[in-house]
Order: structure tokens, then sequence, then C-alpha cells
């Protein structure tokens, strides 16, 4: 087997379990142990970040490094992202641009056999509603889904206003996160106002987080269990929602 062709082999490997026995690596490559410790060590050269595991066993797994390293797909991963990069205009989110480069880069190096398939789900993507055009930051919406994640209080301001001549900012809000909801392009927090002692639902493009967040909290239970229906039901009446 070539080099090349063992270390993608060996890529794919790692990426489809937590930990690799360096025994059994060895055995589903047809290699050496030490053929496997050389390639692995070829992996980190390339940017990978791989831990060996301690054990009678010893082997190796794949952590998360500091930089992105190069990916291994296979085929309907590729045509799953290059479908989500295509609608990306829909979310709601300022990524437009940096979704048309990865589709890009993405097409560039896929196989004419994938090429085929993607061209044959060609779709336009289409805002219903021009008002429901407002872009929220990715910075906004990854503080907002760590606050919820930590079960930490979020403070942010809150603009009321659309106009940027004129806006008009009310005191700082601190809430409990619960969950972060998409719907129809626009981006809504679901949280326990802390100040008014009751669910609200908040546009997540009229927030600015203030850092550091506060202290955690245990999550209280959505009003009927399911935050999907709960959500619903506020946009039909417009109950609990800031504006």
């Amino acid at each position: 087997m070539a080099t090349t062709t063992r270390l993608l082999n060996l890529l794919s490997l790692l990426q489809t379990r937590r930990d690799w026995p360096g025994a059994l690596l060895a055995e589903r490559l047809d290699i050496s142990h030490r053929t496997v410790r050389r390639d692995i060590d070829r992996l980190r050269e390339m940017g990978y970040s791989i831990a060996a595991t301690m054990g009678p066993d010893g082997g190796y797994r794949l952590d998360a490094g500091s930089e992105l390293p190069p990916l291994l797909f296979d085929d309907d991963q590729v045509i799953a992202l290059a479908v989500a990069l295509q609608a990306a205009t829909l979310t709601g989110v300022g990524i437009e641009e940096d979704a048309v480069r990865a589709l890009t880069t993405v097409r560039q190096v896929m196989p004419s056999r994938l090429r085929h398939r993607l061209d044959a789900l060609t779709f336009t993507t289409i805002s219903t509603d021009s008002s429901d055009a407002d872009s929220v930051s990715p910075e906004v919406l990854v503080a907002i889904s760590a606050a919820v994640r930590a079960r930490e209080v979020l403070r942010f301001d809150y603009s009321n206003g659309r106009s940027t001549d004129n806006i008009e900012i009310t005191p700082p809000r601190r809430v409990e996160p619960h969950h972060l909801v998409t719907s129809k392009r626009r981006w809504y927090l679901v949280a326990w106002d802390l100040e008014r002692d009751d669910w609200r639902i908040f546009r997540a493009d009229r927030i600015t987080p203030r850092i550091p967040n506060g202290p955690q909290f245990t999550p209280k239970e959505i009003p009927g269990g399911d935050v999907s229906e709960y959500v619903a039901a506020c946009f039909k009446g417009s109950e609990h929602i800031n504006k």
C-alpha cells in the first residue's frame, strides 16, 4: 500500500472511534506496529493532534488541535456539507460570503461523481419575508450558546429600535439562557428573565453580550416541557416576546 493511501486509511479509522489500540490498527491496515507509529508521527507533522493512550493495549486517540488540519469526509458527508453551504443564506447569520468561499473550496477538490450528484440537487434559496432580513453575527450566537451550555447567567444590552440613528438601549438585562432557536431567518434566545421573574424570548440580532457572564444556575423547566411548542405558542400570541 502506498504511503499516502495508507495515511488516508489510518486517518479514516481514527475518525470513526475515540480510542484505537495500536495492535488493532496494525491488523486493520495489515502493517507492522512500527509502521503504525511512523505513520502516526507523519499525521502529527501534518497538524493532527493524536494522543497516545495508556493501558495494556496501548493505542491512539485523535483529539482536537490548535489549528484545523485537512479533513476526510465520505461521499454522503461531502454532499451534506455542500448542500448546507448553499442554504447558508437562509440562516440569518452574516456568513454568506464565508459560505460561498467554503463551497468553492469543497467543489475544487470534489470528485466528478460527487459534483454530478450535487448538480442534481441545485436549488434556489428564497426569503418569503423581506422584513426578516436582519442578520446576527456569528460571535453573538457563539457567546449566547456558550452561556446556555455553561448554564451561566447572561448579561447583555438589548436594542428596541431598528434605526441606527435613534436606537433605544434598555438597561442591561440579566437572564438565565435556556435555548437558542431559529425561525424564518431570525434567531431567538429563550430565557428566564431575572428582573421580570418570567420567561422571555429575545431577538438575537438585538443582543450585545456583556463579558463576563454571571454565576451558574440550575435550569428551570420550559413551560410544557417542549421548547418548540412553547416558542410556537408565544409567536401565535406574541406573548413574552421582546420585539
